[in-house]
């Protein structure tokens, strides 16, 4: 079946088509029908099977459908999302199939000043994609109605609950009508995940892709032992052999990732960090610079593990283990997109081995280890921590002659 097949709107057609979308993934062909019937869906699918457009395009072509009876910019449609990055990304997705038709989205967050997003919403929109904790702050001072949603979606529905938003989702339920079109999308599913889309949705339709190995096909994964210390002389090793791609690095924490930063700055490769200490003006910088290969190395924390669509990744190099097993997926899940193929590489330290086996058994197989011999080990420690050491010394060494050359004028000077 081709999206041509479908009872939409000729001008979402015509923008799937320029956007390269002919035929509907997994999650979009279950999805879309119950959808435009108007049912409630429990969507369960792992990331990157085009779980957005799996949603925007019943739900734009709805919302068109309704302003030809209708020209009210109320809001219409919520999309709760768990982060600004996410709500971003799928603010280009709804602008992209709705483009030329009267639908306004809006994207509104937490981090920034809050009066233009006010503006926004006064000015009207039909869809607003928004943070929890900045869509209830505008929701309690008055500036969000939600009595007049006719849609409520929530993606990375575990990811919100991973972040704490339970609560605030339930305390929701009083401001947005009864009689509602429910989505629940989410990339895993457990007992609490379960009772918060059952509160949320009316007799719904199920739908679960969940193949046998939850990492996509076209990504190679692979791990590698080596230990904390050495980590940064392999990882610069496979960044100047891999000159040309470009290549996404998880770290545990946002101290890590600025100290991995460093380290690879002193071997003269320019990289990004993304984590949650950068301001929303740096992060949006940092992400337009990495999508656009103007620097080809991000450093993240799992801020970027989820949902996030950059495209053209060669590598995921998880410098770190993920602390939870089910973020392994959604990490290696960065590469590999739509019918590109993917490269993921762990590093592996002692320590980190437990980690290594609950991520074995979520994926319920071993991953592959990358063989390295003492001879090579020893050898990628001597080229490049060698390598490291003599330009550190070097450049200590001509700081210090800098510093004994003006001493030693200043004081013929004096003479």
């Amino acid at each position: 079946m081709k999206f041509t097949d479908y009872s939409i709107a000729y001008d979402i057609k015509d923008n799937l088509e320029k956007l390269g979308f002919r035929r509907p993934t997994d999650i979009q062909f279950k999805s879309i029908p119950p959808i435009m019937r108007g049912e409630d869906v429990l969507a369960i699918a792992q990331t990157g099977t085009g779980k957005t457009a799996a949603f925007a395009i019943p739900i734009i072509h709805q919302i068109h459908e309704r302003k030809k009876v209708s020209r009210t910019d109320k809001v219409r449609c919520i999309v709760m999302v768990p982060t600004h990055e996410l709500a971003l990304q799928l603010k280009e997705v709804f602008d992209a199939i709705s483009n030329g038709m009267r639908i306004k989205t809006l994207c509104i967050f937490g981090g920034v000043e809050q009066q233009p997003q006010i503006d926004a919403l006064y000015n009207g929109a039909d869809i607003v994609i928004a943070t929890p904790g900045r869509m209830f702050d505008l929701v309690s001072q008055g500036f969000l109605k939600l009595d007049k949603i006719d849609y409520l979606i929530l993606d990375e529905a575990d990811h919100m609950l991973d972040l704490g938003f339970i609560k605030d989702i339930q305390d929701m339920l009083r401001f947005l009508p009864k009689h509602r079109q429910t989505l629940f999308f989410s990339a895993t599913i457990n007992e609490k995940i379960k009772k918060l889309a059952y509160s949320l949705v009316t007799n719904p339709i199920r739908i679960q892709i969940s193949p046998k190995d939850p990492v996509a096909k076209n990504i190679q994964h692979a791990v590698a032992y080596i230990e904390m210390d050495d980590k940064r002389f392999f990882l610069e090793s496979i960044i100047k052999e891999h000159p040309e791609n470009k290549i996404l690095i998880f770290v545990r924490t946002k101290v890590r990732a600025e100290r991995v930063a460093k380290a690879m700055e002193r071997a003269n490769i320019k990289t990004l960090t993304m984590h949650s200490d950068k301001e929303h003006e740096e992060r949006l910088k940092v992400m337009d610079a990495f999508k656009k290969g103007m620097v080809k190395i991000l450093i993240a924390t799992d801020i970027n593990a989820r949902g996030i669509d950059i495209p053209n990744v060669d590598y995921v190099i998880n410098y770190d283990l993920p602390e939870q097993a089910e973020n392994y997926v959604h990490r290696v899940g960065r590469t590999g997109r739509g019918d590109k193929k993917g490269q993921a590489v762990s590093f592996c330290s002692t320590e980190e081995i437990p980690v290594l086996k609950e991520i074995e058994t979520y994926l319920d197989k071993p991953i592959h280890v990358l063989e390295i011999d003492k001879e090579l080990y020893s050898a990628t420690l001597e080229f490049y921590g060698n390598d490291n050491i003599v330009k550190e010394d070097l450049k200590a060494l001509m700081l210090q002659a800098e510093k004994d050359e003006a001493l030693y004028k200043k004081k013929k000077k004096k003479k």
